[in-house]
């Protein structure tokens, strides 16, 4: 259960900024090249790879090459999941924490 909390967390973290969230947003309609993204940004290349590493470590996309380019779009499997997570930390069920916590007092 843990992990599950630490892995919530670290996507959570990964896209608390608000450059990131709009890259996710952006990947919401499908993959694009770095360089397509890189146009709507006034970065440079290399701070666009490192969003694109925390949002790649987070496991919130997914990257490919074809040639000298790397598309990237979202893992919708691992979004899913924390979304699942989200959902089962905001709503009470039988096996909820919160019923753990009430038993000890």
């Amino acid at each position: 259960m843990e992990k599950l909390y630490i892995d919530a967390a670290k996507m959570l973290k990964a896209i608390s900024d608000p450059k990131r969230l709009r890259i996710v947003d952006m990947l919401s309609c499908g993959e694009l090249c770095a360089c397509r993204i890189l146009e709507e940004f006034h970065i440079s290349q290399p701070t666009l790879s490192h969003d694109m590493r925390v949002l790649l470590e987070a496991g919130i996309v997914i990257d490919r090459r074809d040639g000298k380019n790397i598309y990237y779009r979202l893992d919708l499997e691992a979004l899913n999941r924390l979304q699942a997570t989200l959902d089962g930390i905001f709503n009470e069920s039988p096996d909820c924490i919160c019923h753990k916590c009430r038993k000890e007092q």
